[in-house]
């Protein structure tokens, strides 16, 4: 049965790599020193559009997944460079008033104490506008940058990451919402009887406590995950306002999203304050056939292929250069991020690989997207407002087709694509809420 929705309105977001991103193209980052204007020109386009969020992945590793060497990833410049993103999320947020900003960090990185510090900071410099994107690290080479001899196993990490997420919230806690007064007539700026230590001992963490930093005008940032095997779900179900789904069809994001609100209810959360966004990578042209001429083009490029299959071993740490492309591949797993894999493969957690040959599923990876959104902006709008009214909620997002980012896309998706939905009253036209946890919660 169709969940009942008196709003049918839904939410966007915007998950965006975080490099050189398309440095060969003169529309895209261009070839100088990274300096983050593009992800600004995107930042101020999706604040006209009235985005909830911009998703800023991160990665802490050149890869070598692919032929067990870095060589592809440098020539094309895939995955590298990464700068740290929380400066351009500091200064996204001075150059917006109303967009959530939403930086990845790793629970493998930071002493749970310094995230805590950080994600604070960053919420009050957004004014309640931020966001943190919890990843566990899914990459060996990531391990081994920072000391370890290489990833704890997945569940191990969801288990330890749990842990982290209960200190990270307990040391913001420590404030109490009163504690700052700024009482002039007493001399005194925080009442400490407010201001507590923690003094946590867990199995994995533990600080002492209280935190540096003053409560965030969210009481917390809001939390962002993407849950992709089991446990991931488990996880995100628990503790995240928005969950990135990476699925296929509409049965499949339905599917997910039924999932997960199972899990929030067993959790004792009310499943409506988690909201669902689905990853797409639409495009859109003036005429059906530019917008499919496009795909076509892209997917005809030059080292297209090379390129896919090296993007793909990284996320999953599998070196998809080792088989055939005519074959279908063998049953597969990973520590790394396993629902990156499943989509990949198009195949479900316990289910048989797909039957489509390597090349195949290379193909149709070029939108890596849970629907075939290639058309008009009206087209394209239509078919999203179609799958949210059968899936239920609660939205979508964005991620660049082919992973090259570019100002022609930018101006496509804000300026075409957007437009198309508001006027079918399917999505905001203007904020109506100060932070980003409450942004999540308006419909």
């Amino acid at each position: 049965m169709v969940e009942s929705r008196q709003d049918k309105r839904f939410h966007l977001g915007w998950f965006t790599y975080f490099g050189q991103n398309a440095w060969n193209d003169p529309l895209g980052s261009g070839p100088e020193p990274w300096t983050g204007e593009l992800h600004l020109d995107l930042a101020r386009a999706m604040e006209r559009a009235c985005f909830d969020y911009m998703l800023i992945e991160d990665t802490l590793s050149i890869p070598h997944a692919y032929g067990n060497s870095r060589a592809t990833y440098l020539k094309h410049g895939i995955m590298v460079p990464k700068q740290d993103p929380v400066p351009l999320a500091a200064v996204i947020g001075a150059a917006t008033r109303h967009l959530g900003i939403v930086t990845t960090l790793s629970t493998l990185v930071y002493q749970p104490f310094m995230l805590a510090r950080l994600i604070s900071t960053l919420d009050h410099m957004t004014r309640g506008r931020f966001g943190w994107n919890i990843v566990t690290t899914a990459e060996n080479a990531a391990a081994q940058n920072m000391g370890l001899k290489e990833l704890p196993p997945r569940q191990l990490r969801y288990d330890m990451a749990d842990e982290y997420v209960d200190l990270v919230e307990r040391l913001i806690g420590t404030w109490e919402p009163d504690a700052v007064i700024r009482d002039v007539a007493s001399d005194t700026y925080a009442d400490a009887a407010k201001v507590h230590e923690l003094n946590f001992q867990g199995r994995w963490y533990s600080s002492r406590g209280p935190l540096t930093s003053t409560r965030p005008p969210q009481g917390r940032p809001a939390f962002i995950q993407a849950g992709g095997s089991p446990r991931g779900r488990t996880f995100a179900a628990v503790h995240a306002d928005s969950i990135i789904a990476s699925v296929t069809g509409i049965a499949g994001m339905k599917a997910y999203r039924d999932d997960v609100r199972e899990r929030a209810g067993q959790a004792g959360r009310d499943p409506d304050a988690i909201k669902v966004l689905s990853l797409i990578t639409p495009i859109v042209g003036e005429t059906r056939e530019q917008a499919r001429e496009q795909y076509e083009r892209a997917l005809a490029a030059p080292g297209y292929t090379e390129r896919a299959l090296a993007l793909f071993s990284s996320f999953t740490d599998i070196d998809f250069g080792q088989f055939d492309l005519d074959e279908p591949l063998p049953p597969l797993t990973t520590n790394a991020e396993q629902g990156a894999l499943d989509k990949f493969c198009q195949t479900r957690p316990g289910e048989p690989p797909s039957p489509k040959t390597l090349r195949e599923l290379v193909r149709d990876s070029g939108t890596t997207g849970a629907l075939d959104l290639v058309g008009t902006p009206d087209d394209v709008a239509d078919m999203m407002g179609d799958a949210m009214a059968t899936v239920g909620g609660d939205g979508f997002l964005i991620a660049t087709p082919f992973h090259r980012l570019t100002r022609v896309y930018i101006d496509s998706i804000c300026d075409g694509l957007v437009p198309a939905l508001q006027r079918r009253g399917l999505t905001r036209t203007a904020y109506g809420k100060a932070t980003l946890r409450e942004t999540l919660r308006e419909f």
